[in-house]
């Protein structure tokens, strides 16, 4: 199971293909474990957490757009990240990479006539204690992530909560949609909506509703992004029962999953149909 998740995709053209990506970080008097680091460039030069044991990082890189304007250098539409995935925020991987157009399975492609986005994820691999991990939105810096953050149009961050947090009932099955895009969010809440998903736009605090212009999903090249909070039920109901763990999520996968995978894809084909190239 490691050696699959170690696994990084770039995307060099139609078919993505695996390789390795290393990202240098320093940082004096790096933070102690148990202590929620302060960014991705502190947590990856703390001693106590060790990169493709503790935690891992995978991407990829889309086809440029063929569209772009004259005289500009082509670049990838949209991107999906899943800053706190593995066991971190559990189930955000699995929609992250099939969001994007990956099998979390296999990662083939699925559908295998795309299309395929960028993705990003940063994972913690632990058995226990992979809260410990959780580096805000705001203060993700990782130089992957950034870099495909600012070539793409969209950027789209999948998150998990509990219910509490975005002010829903104990126990509510719902997606809280944020960001800075408002056209984005409209379509998001319209898709999940049609698709028989309870969705709110997201308001109150900043972890919630996503509108710092420091958030990661808004760090695009239009300058916004969308985010997408999910609650505890709502990602428990997308895998099988008993297979909701880190090993097994990716091979649990029940229809519901694929229903929302579809309805955010939709939303995506929506926004990308309508915009013009920078």
């Amino acid at each position: 199971m490691k050696s699959r998740r170690r696994t990084v995709l770039t995307a060099l053209g139609e078919t993505p293909a695996p390789s390795t990506v290393t990202t240098a970080a320093t940082v004096t008097s790096p933070p102690a474990a148990g202590v929620a680091p302060a960014s991705n460039t502190a947590l990856y030069a703390n001693p106590a957490w060790t990169e493709g044991i503790d935690w891992v990082r995978r991407s990829g890189r889309a086809p440029a757009d063929g569209r772009s304007a004259a005289g500009r250098a082509p670049s990838p539409r949209s991107t999906v990240v899943a800053p706190h995935g593995g066991g971190i925020e559990g189930g955000t991987s699995e929609l992250c990479l099939a969001t994007a157009g990956y099998d979390p399975a296999d990662l083939s492609p699925t559908p295998p006539a795309g299309p395929v986005h960028g993705f990003w994820m940063f994972e913690g691999l632990m058995s226990s204690g992979n809260a410990d991990l959780h580096v805000t939105s705001t203060r993700c810096d990782d130089a992957i992530a950034r870099s495909l953050c600012a070539d793409s149009l969209n950027v789209l961050a999948l998150h998990g909560c509990r219910p509490e947090q975005a002010g829903l009932e104990p126990g509510a099955a719902a997606v809280l949609v944020g960001g800075l895009n408002p056209t984005f969010r409209r379509y998001l809440v319209e898709e999940f909506t049609a698709a028989g998903i309870r969705a709110v736009t997201a308001s109150g605090e900043e972890e919630i509703a996503g509108l710092s212009p420091r958030n990661i999903c808004n760090r695009t090249r239009l300058g916004m992004g969308a985010q997408l909070e999910m609650t505890t039920a709502l990602r428990t109901a997308m895998f099988a029962e008993g297979e909701n763990t880190l090993a097994t999520r990716a091979t649990g996968l029940l229809p519901f999953f694929w229903t929302f995978v579809d309805a955010t894809r939709r939303a995506i084909d929506r926004l990308e149909a309508e915009q013009t190239p920078l």
